[in-house]
């Protein structure tokens, strides 16, 4: 049995931390995939803001564990575009473009999904969370509000204006964008 096995095992706020961590790992990592455009990237914000989280796990009201960490993660990833360091000075983007089957299965889903993450990263960083959260992870107006710190008519603005922008020049406006205003969800 390995010490964090044990740890988890016997209870308390370790334990907590990690069932949290294994049962969130998969969307916490869409999540910043969507934010940041770039698998291995995503999984660094991930583990930053577990990082950066756990010391104040004990504090943490178990109803708003998931709220606390998915702010956190966007506040990282904005510290993130801050610091941005100098990164692929030779190649716009990595060669390769994401996992996919050896039988070829799911292909169809990783372009779509490739495809989303690219159109994601064109956008400003504020209206990029602002999708991310909105419509891919499925919260409302006020949660969206809470998790950036602004308010809810800052949301549904700049979900227009990002929407407006995907619309106009991608074809994941028949695939993936509500056919409603923002404002109107």
């Amino acid at each position: 049995m390995q010490p964090c096995d044990r740890e988890a095992s016997a209870g308390g706020p370790d334990a907590e931390f990690t069932r949290f961590v294994a049962a969130r790992w998969r969307a916490l990592t869409h999540t910043a995939y969507l934010l940041t455009g770039d698998f291995h990237e995503a999984e660094d914000l991930v583990q930053t803001t577990l990082v950066k989280v756990y010391p104040h796990w004990r504090r943490l009201d178990p109803e708003r564990a998931e709220h606390y960490v998915r702010r956190a993660l966007v506040n990282t990833n904005r510290s993130r575009h801050r610091r941005r360091r100098i990164t692929h000075l030779l190649l716009p983007s990595l060669p390769d473009t994401g996992p996919v089957r050896d039988d070829g299965a799911g292909v169809e889903d990783v372009d779509a999904f490739d495809a989303l993450a690219r159109e994601l990263a064109d956008l400003p960083e504020r209206q990029r969370a602002v999708v991310v959260l909105r419509y891919c992870e499925d919260l409302s107006v006020e949660e969206v509000a809470d998790i950036l710190g602004c308010s809810a008519g800052t949301v549904k603005s700049q979900a227009s204006r990002a929407l407006a922008k995907l619309r106009s020049r991608s074809a994941l406006a028949r695939t993936y964008l509500p056919s409603r205003p923002a404002e109107a969800r």
